[in-house]
């Protein structure tokens, strides 16, 4: 199906709106992580918008809101709770380091206004699934299933790390439960929303919106997640190196035997 630029172009506006709000309480906090607490609700800005200009509503939105908005709540919530009263996360101090001077003008695009657009990006399938007047097809259901699991399988990762975090842990890693599986479960629960999603713009004749969750799938992988936060890990704990050659990086699967 075609696109309609004006409703899309007004999704961009809203998650940047959210955004520059998001970067003008970084200026009073002095943290710029901020950002990750409001990330999942610039979805929630772009599909607004998409809502609010389409002249109709397809059915998917039924099925749609629901997932979204709980998926949305449950992660800003987790990592809300977890950043609580904590100093900026070292990832962004790593960002401002390389930025100086005027890194508090620079983060409203280096941080803010990057996040803002890749948000944008990633709800293409939530335009497409919003307009769509097809009827639901048997891609619906496995997209809200795959949605529905993904959901889960995150929050019962990052539950499972919040009990180990609050624990003494010194030197330890965790490895039991869905961790045992995957060094990070939680962002493969975050990559299954992400299809799922997809899924249900496919059914609504939406596949070219594929690019969507490759983008999301290669920055967990590649980018944000997975390669950054392992880059020196090893280092500052022995234990994890042979956490790594045991245990799968992101696809579940049953941890390795030694060699």
């Amino acid at each position: 199906m075609g696109i309609d630029w004006t409703v899309a172009g007004t999704g961009l506006a809203a998650t940047f709106a959210l955004a520059v709000l998001t970067w003008l309480a970084s200026l009073v906090w002095h943290d710029v992580s901020i950002v990750d607490r409001v990330w999942s609700w610039l979805f929630v800005a772009a599909a607004a918008a998409y809502a609010a200009l389409l002249p109709d509503i397809g059915p998917r939105a039924a099925w749609l809101w629901p997932l979204l908005l709980i998926w949305a709540l449950r992660l800003s919530a987790h990592i809300t709770r977890r950043s609580w009263r904590q100093p900026e996360d070292r990832r962004y101090q790593a960002i401002r380091a390389r930025n100086q001077p005027g890194f508090a003008l620079k983060s409203l695009w280096l941080v803010f206004g990057l996040q803002a657009v890749l948000a944008w990006l990633y709800s293409a399938p939530l335009l497409v699934a919003l307009a769509s007047p097809c009827p639901l097809g048997g891609f619906d259901i496995a997209g809200v299933l795959l949605c529905a699991f993904g959901i889960v399988f995150e929050a019962v990762a990052d539950w499972q790390l919040s009990r180990f975090q609050a624990r003494d842990h010194e030197g330890q890693v965790l490895d039991s439960g869905l961790w045992r599986w995957s060094r990070h479960p939680n962002y493969f629960g975050e990559a299954c929303t992400g299809w799922g999603f997809w899924l249900i713009a496919l059914a609504a004749g939406g596949g070219w919106t594929v690019f969507a969750p490759l983008m999301l799938t290669a920055m967990l992988l590649k980018v944000s997640g997975v390669s950054l936060l392992e880059k020196d890990i090893g280092e500052r704990r022995p234990a994890y190196r042979d956490y790594i050659a045991r245990t799968n990086a992101f696809i579940p699967g049953p941890p390795k035997a030694p060699r």
